[in-house]
């Protein structure tokens, strides 16, 4: 049985993918009766899908998208969701990475991320290095923009064919979904992927602990799947719970490569097609220990919108499901994050500076100022250093609007973090264990004090306006494109002599960056 329904999955696959001069051709998929039915010669190129046991290769492939509106303002659109540190300092991020790379005999790990995300993605997957038992190969597919979970399955789902062969199995995980139980994970997936060896199409189904409203359900009937649905309203979601064959639709999913690309064949052609036109024009970067291919948007906008669940989960017949109960949360809102933080005897959940009296039930974080909250019952107040939100709890779901009505004005607060000074501000726009870059804007007039640091050096690059700067004795001006190396224990200072606003890139290697090392002469 299993070997006929590989023999198919292969047919359907043939003359839509061939590899010549390591480049992807496409051609006129032949998904006839004759082909359906396994009869007919297979003619694949062999040294492409000559690869031992690929019916055995698991590849967890990360979905790095979203926005995480709902998570404004700590999630911005240059650091969004998937990035956010929790209390034990792993990102939801790091936390997907090393649950896929903890399950047995994993040696690539896809990840489909925006491109300007790259550098910061690697660097997340890098600082988890020492926790592997050994290496593993990152695979990255880099978008110019989002397109929804269909395109970015069914490019990792082409390349995965290329390198392995139709029969590889690819475990789908979103970067931004926290899983408390390893094990009860890894039981579940074990079972996902016998099905998928067997060609079908896995969902995981959680088992429903509330009537949640903010979750699309799944009916079944044991593995068999007999309906998808909308995210319900709350009695509709009492009556799931109470029925007892409701389970969340967890957005994960586990199939062959082969299995995925036939039924997008038939279900989303022109999703699969454009798809694979953009790889056609893509340039595939290699090396020992990671792969890279970047998508030109020029290519990908025409790739249409689409999740995977309207695309194909919800069409196809060959969709089974594994209910888990293994610690699952999507970690939709401050609700969800929130509840992450101990709570006090009144069940408020405190992170940072904060002062509180006669509050009950609240979410209060503070990253660098003080917060004081007197007579404060069931409320969300956030602050950063460039935004501050407040919330009801029960509108916690309504943060994407704001984040929306930002977006829609461009304003700056929806994209990045940025750091008000008397003297101007400061965006932090990437970092890592040993080095700090920021974007630095000083205002005309303005200038930042006298200092020097212990432990980290700096170098200062002009982007517009002018200049004067100290380093140690030495004064220099600097026009747009000079440069300055500050090393540690230098006294520096800066000054904008100019009338218009000085932008400069500052950046920090070291040891340490902590604002305890700015010591003020």
């Amino acid at each position: 049985m299993i070997q006929t329904q590989t023999s198919e999955l292969a047919l359907a696959l043939e003359g839509w993918i061939i590899l010549r001069n390591k480049k992807l051709v496409t051609t006129q998929l032949q998904l006839d009766s004759h082909n359906r039915n396994g009869a007919g010669d297979l003619n694949l190129n062999k040294n492409l899908y000559n690869c031992a046991n690929t019916k055995n290769i698991l590849i967890p492939t990360i979905l790095c998208g979203g926005a995480g509106s709902r998570l404004w303002p700590v999630s911005r659109k240059q650091l969004p969701k998937p990035f956010i540190q929790l209390n034990d300092g792993e990102s939801l991020l790091q936390k997907a990475f090393l649950r896929g790379a903890s399950l047995p005999n994993i040696s690539d790990i896809i990840t489909v991320v925006n491109r300007d995300l790259f550098f910061k993605t690697e660097n997340e997957y890098r600082e988890m290095s020492h926790l592997l038992e050994k290496p593993i190969k990152s695979s990255y597919i880099l978008e110019p923009f989002g397109r929804n979970t269909a395109p970015a399955i069914a490019l990792a789902s082409i390349l995965a064919a290329e390198a392995y062969g139709p029969e590889t199995i690819l475990l789908i995980l979103a970067a931004d979904h926290l899983i408390s139980n390893q094990k009860s994970f890894a039981e579940a997936v074990s079972k996902a992927f016998a099905l998928a060896q067997q060609g079908k199409l896995v969902t995981f189904g959680i088992r429903p602990t509330a009537p949640e409203t903010g979750y699309g359900y799944i009916e079944a009937k044991g593995q068999e799947v007999l309906r998808f649905v909308e995210k319900p309203s709350l009695n509709q979601a009492k009556n799931y719970l109470s029925a007892g064959n409701f389970l969340w639709n967890s957005g994960m999913f586990c199939f062959s490569v082969g299995a995925m690309l036939a039924e997008m064949a038939i279900h989303c052609p022109e999703i699969l097609e454009t798809t694979q036109n953009c790889l056609a024009q893509t340039k595939k970067v290699s090396g020992q220990e990671i792969d890279q291919v970047e998508i030109a948007p020029e290519h990908f906008k025409d790739v249409p919108d689409d999740s995977i669940d309207y695309a194909v989960m919800e069409k196809t017949d060959k969709v089974a499901v594994v209910a888990c109960d293994i610690g699952w949360s999507d970690i939709g809102c401050w609700r969800a994050l929130g509840e992450l933080i101990s709570s006090d005897d009144n069940n408020n959940h405190i992170q940072g500076d904060v002062v509180i009296h006669d509050s009950k039930n609240c979410i209060l974080k503070s990253e660098s100022r003080v917060i004081a909250a007197v007579g404060l019952n069931d409320l969300i107040v956030i602050d950063t250093p460039d935004a501050l939100l407040v919330a009801d709890k029960n509108c916690a779901q309504d943060v994407k609007k704001i984040y929306a009505e930002l977006k829609d004005k461009d304003h700056v607060a929806y994209k990045k973090h940025i750091t008000h000074r008397p003297w101007g501000s400061y965006t932090v726009l990437e970092e890592g264990s040993n080095f700090k870059v920021k974007r630095i804007e000083v205002k005309p007039g303005a200038s930042l004090s006298l200092q020097m640091h212990h432990h980290r050096s700096e170098h200062w690059t002009v982007v517009s306006g002018i200049a004067k700067a100290r380093n140690n004795e030495e004064e220099i001006i600097l026009n747009v494109d000079g440069s300055l190396f500050i090393p540690a224990k230098h006294k520096h200072c800066l000054e904008n002599i100019g009338s218009e606003l000085l932008v400069l890139i500052e950046v920090q290697t070291g040891s340490y960056f902590g604002e305890d090392d700015i010591v003020r002469t």
